[in-house]
């Protein structure tokens, strides 16, 4: 045998082993059994408008638009009214973490979409409130769970190896993001 037949043989070993382990991850968050279809849905409520979003919003490899433009309504700046895209990359956080949490229960959204105007305000209040958040480009939501606590959040969201993972213990919620896997708080 030769050096480069090793490496690629040591390659493919750790691909196929990282597969392995990753594959009940995601398996059990997005349900992808064998001929069962690949379906996401996210429930949320808000505690400040009274709304609530139950829909499905990805079906079979592609995101559904009416659902998407009604969940970024949904995940508007209170506030302000103001209504952007949100990324859908962070619903499939969300979502992947809700059903690795296996609960029926929806989420309480905190926050979502936040207006520059909204975060400046938020910001003169609290330390805790990042200058160049990623609320504020619609790619982040803070999320609750009565049924679930803040640490088993925080794993499942750290389970799906994706984006941002907030652990915010003392106010009882954890933020997740799409931005760079990254994680902090206690």
């Amino acid at each position: 045998m030769t050096f480069d037949t090793l490496s690629r043989r040591g390659v493919l070993g750790v691909f196929a082993a990282t597969t392995v382990v990753a594959a009940p991850v995601m398996a059990n968050a997005f349900g992808l059994l064998r001929g069962a279809g690949d379906i996401r849905r996210i429930k949320m409520y808000s505690g400040r408008t009274g709304e609530s979003i139950d829909t499905v919003y990805w079906v079979e490899g592609k995101y559904i638009r009416d659902s998407l433009n009604e969940i970024n309504i949904f995940m508007r700046d209170w506030r302000t009214g103001q209504v952007i895209g949100f990324d859908p990359r962070t619903l499939d956080i969300a979502a992947a973490s809700h059903r690795l949490l296996q609960t029926n229960e929806p989420y309480m959204m905190l926050s979502g979409y936040r207006s520059p105007q909204t975060n400046a305000m938020l910001r003169s209040r609290s330390s805790g409130v990042a200058r160049n958040s990623l609320h504020m480009v619609g790619k982040a939501a803070d999320l609750r769970l009565k049924s679930r606590s803040v640490a088993q959040m925080t794993s499942a969201a750290q389970a799906c190896n994706a984006g941002g993972v907030g652990k915010y213990s003392r106010s009882n919620f954890v933020h997740m993001d799409c931005g760079p896997i990254r994680h902090w708080g206690a």
